[in-house]
């Protein structure tokens, strides 16, 4: 007996996008791909195409190319599919004059599936005073109101684009904390860009760096063990941890510290420690060009 084979449709499908700001190519035949209940992280550096890429996807710019986003053509279904999308591009925005009442009233305004009494919920659960302003508050209460009006919206999918700019260590673990906590489940998906890597770390599902407007790497959290590996050898190995080819590599208190792709891991053991390397290690091994010394 044949039985029929159910393939999902991901919630985005970008292939070969490509946009141009005179003669600065921002994206150069970018292709991905994010899946239902995902996190997915895109990674690169000041200029790489990030934020390019993410107002492609919601359709706030034109590119060549074509993408589908929850089955929604961003340009052309754009009304629809913003009622099933949350974009935050930076805590910091909120007006300093408006008082934490009226940003409910906005966003409950703006966002068809915006829920006003679990906002109230969780503003109640964070005691946050309802008359005050941005500007009275401590940036860990904004971060606070900041999760009661995103956690309050029903939305498929989150976009997320430096989200924890300009706040401390504890307000910023603290967003994500909740963010998982209060709002992750298998039927959203997350795609967020951000500088502090080492904070995303250990959310992500998947992972994508983009540089020069070009994406270097796009593969899972899971798979990154099988196909990255650290060493850490003395100086009187180094000459032989480079004949393996690795990546990159830095001097770290007198120790060498190298980045393989695809390496044998048993042919590194001889030669010292081996662990994954952290993505933020790994994003520079990718993104800079290896100099011999």
């Amino acid at each position: 007996m044949n039985q029929e084979t159910t393939v999902s449709t991901p919630v985005i499908d970008a292939r070969a996008l490509a946009k141009r700001y005179g003669s600065t190519v921002a994206l150069d035949s970018v292709s991905f791909k994010a899946e239902a209940g995902r996190i997915v992280g895109l990674i690169g550096p000041n200029g790489a195409g990030k934020t390019t890429a993410l107002n492609a996807i919601l359709g706030l710019v034109p590119a060549d190319g074509s993408v589908s986003v929850l089955g929604l053509d961003p340009y052309r279904q754009r009304d629809e599919l913003m009622k099933q999308v949350c974009f935050i591009a930076d805590v910091a925005v909120l007006p300093r004059w408006i008082r934490i009442q009226q940003a409910v009233d906005f966003v409950a305004h703006i966002h068809p599936n915006f829920r006003r009494e679990r906002c109230e919920e969780l503003l109640g659960q964070f005691r946050l005073p309802r008359k005050a302003a941005v500007s009275s508050l401590s940036k860990g209460m904004v971060t606070q109101l900041h999760l009661s009006l995103v956690m309050a919206i029903d939305a498929k999918l989150l976009v997320l684009d430096e989200p924890t700019l300009g706040l401390d260590i504890v307000s910023r673990k603290q967003f994500y904390d909740h963010l998982l906590n209060d709002y992750m489940d298998e039927e959203r998906t997350i795609l967020v860009t951000t500088h502090q890597v080492e904070e995303i770390e250990n959310i992500i599902t998947d992972l994508l760096f983009i540089d020069r407007g070009r994406i270097v790497l796009d593969m899972s959290m899971d798979a990154l063990p099988e196909r990255y590996a650290q060493l850490i050898t003395t100086p009187d190995k180094a000459d032989a941890a480079r004949a393996l080819h690795p990546l990159g590599e830095r001097n770290l208190m007198g120790r060498y510290v190298f980045i393989y792709e695809g390496a044998d891991q048993a042919a590194l053991a001889g030669l010292g420690e081996v662990r994954q390397p952290s993505i933020a290690d790994l994003f520079v091994a990718k993104i800079l060009p290896r100099t011999t010394p």
